[in-house]
């Protein structure tokens, strides 16, 4: 089966004006009718569906797993903090470049044997990182590792759109999204069992099983469809040469910034001078070539644009739910992964049931999804200004009421993203919608690294500042000595402690304004859709 048989997803929504179909923002609300029949799922596709989830899963444990247990990473194998850094920032920017374009490489290999051969690579490169003689071999596998791990989440969208019948397309959707959200919540909870209990090597060995399980059933499960090298042709070598590099400097100067002091660094300003004139390029080359990585025509579609913009937010959003907790209890308490499991458990585990139960909500004629939408947002708001009020008392328990919003907010605001995205789709337009969904997903959680870091300490070197300033000038007019009082080690502590504290809770006051700022946003641009298994809606007479 080629990319030209993916089946529309749901009701179009308007297109833009001058296209060859035009359909006005009000039809969108006629009454639809539901298909006369629905068609079933074989079972060989649904393992073979199973076998790409997986895929995905393993994908994104392995990025988070590493990332939280970098710390004995590092120890384990004498790395420094700042060589340490780059550990992370080599296989985030080849992940990142590498979700923009393998679409075009699985359609042209076909999408069976390019995700068992990523799989492959990974669990390879995984099972080399550790053994790994030097510091620069170990950047070489994580970057090659980086590249492996790009090529698999995007497929698992694609499939989903390729294959699932559209009365369950949304829970094929809910896969995905179960990748985005329940993915990273387990990284922190598997990082400790395996440092704590086991061993560091297996962060990193922890894919093997997975990954074996993933390739036998995508093997038994998707057809093979015949290879298509004829697409070399007409490649696009000049979006490829423009864009990999491009997107791979700018996640480097995000995730560096903070470390280098930003445009005070001159590596930093190449970063991102550079990237951005290279990024600006492969747009404009992508809008001109017949065959590109990037369709920006569909950004004339209100809900696609819409879409990707919210869940760019999304993206940024669910980082921050997880990063300002963790960095607070690691900075104030000292807590290790083990100490923080329960708090990530809380929300990884119930999304198993919630995220289905959104989709099933979606998947009713009379829901509008931009209310699911706004009540996501809304929620994750609340979340943020609850945080906002966070203390120096606060430990792992008062947190425990903030994340127990996600399991309901989460499901909400992704689920209804990625059926605005998807509805109305083209049969040839799945890959550049997955390409760009994907790419724009990693990047932004890069951008939310790197404000978390930049703002952080931006905020929290004012905040000392501050504290230092009212210190002195009470010290003065008491006429004490700070240091008889209470001792310069114990009084720098306090300061830095409270310094901390007040930071995350300025963290928590951005995130919420942007996510109020997105919720603004939906009763101006998306329209009204109805799910997959509707039926065009009949034209006004």
């Amino acid at each position: 089966m080629t990319a030209a048989n993916l089946p529309t997803t749901g009701t179009p929504e308007p297109q833009a004006a001058g296209s060859a179909t035009q359909v006005p923002a009000r039809e969108a609300e006629t009454p639809v009718q539901q298909t006369a029949q629905e068609p079933e799922l074989p079972l060989r596709i649904a393992v073979g569906l199973v076998g790409m989830l997986l895929a995905s899963l393993l994908a994104i444990l392995n990025e988070q797993v590493t990332a939280a247990a970098l710390a004995d990473i590092r120890g384990a194998l004498s790395i420094g903090g700042d060589d340490g850094t780059w550990v992370t920032t080599i296989y985030e920017a080849t992940n990142a470049a590498t979700m923009a374009f393998a679409p075009w490489f699985g359609i042209t290999f076909t999408l069976k044997r390019f995700t068992i051969g990523a799989v492959l690579a990974l669990m390879l490169l995984g099972v080399l990182c550790p053994l790994a003689p030097n510091l620069q071999t170990f950047y070489v596998l994580r970057g090659l590792q980086g590249v492996a791990n790009g090529c698999l989440p995007p497929m698992l969208i694609i499939v989903a759109l390729r294959y699932l019948p559209p009365n369950i397309k949304l829970y094929g959707l809910a896969g995905y999204a179960l990748t985005a959200t329940f993915g990273p919540s387990l990284g922190t909870p598997l990082a400790a069992l395996w440092t704590e209990y086991v061993s560091w090597r297996m962060t990193f060995w922890q894919i093997v099983p997975l990954g074996l399980l993933s390739c036998v059933a995508i093997y038994k499960g998707l057809p093979a469809d015949p290879l298509k090298l004829e697409r070399f042709q007409s490649f696009n070598w000049l979006g490829l040469l423009l864009g990999y590099p491009a997107i791979a400097m700018l996640v480097i100067g995000l995730l560096q910034g903070d470390r280098l002091d930003w445009l005070n660094s001159t590596f930093i300003s190449a970063m991102f001078c550079g990237g951005t004139l290279l990024f600006v390029a492969f747009l404009i080359n992508e809008w001109f070539h017949p065959l590109p990585f990037f369709k920006l025509q569909l950004f004339a579609r209100r809900n696609f644009t819409h879409g990707l913009m919210t869940l760019g937010g999304a993206a940024f959003l669910l980082v921050s739910v997880a990063a300002i907790p963790g960095q607070y209890l690691a900075h104030i308490h000292g807590y290790r992964p083990l100490q923080t499991t329960p708090l990530s458990l809380l929300v990884a585990i119930p999304l198993l049931l919630s995220l289905p139960a959104a989709a099933a909500l979606l998947n009713l004629r009379k829901v509008d999804h931009r209310w699911v939408m706004a009540i996501g947002l809304g929620l994750m708001a609340v979340t943020f200004f609850m945080g906002s009020f966070v203390t120096s008392e606060w430990i792992r328990d008062n947190f425990y009421w903030l994340q127990s919003i996600q399991i309901v907010a989460q499901p909400m605001l992704i689920m209804a993203i990625l059926m605005g995205i998807t509805t109305g789709l083209a049969p040839t337009e799945g890959p550049f919608a997955s390409a760009m969904v994907n790419s724009l997903k990693t990047f932004a959680a890069a951008v939310a690294n790197g404000l978390i870091e930049g703002v952080g300490t931006a905020r929290e070197h004012y905040h000392s500042s501050m504290l230092v300033d009212r210190l002195g000038n009470k010290a003065l007019i008491a006429g004490q000595s700070i240091d008889a009082t209470h001792g310069l080690g114990a009084l720098a502590h306090r300061i830095h402690e409270q310094a901390e504290v007040l930071t995350s809770a300025d963290l928590y006051r951005v995130m919420a304004g942007i996510a109020v700022a997105f919720l603004l946003i939906i009763p101006v641009l998306p329209v009204r859709i109805y799910p997959p298994w509707c039926t065009t809606p009949p034209p006004p007479r």
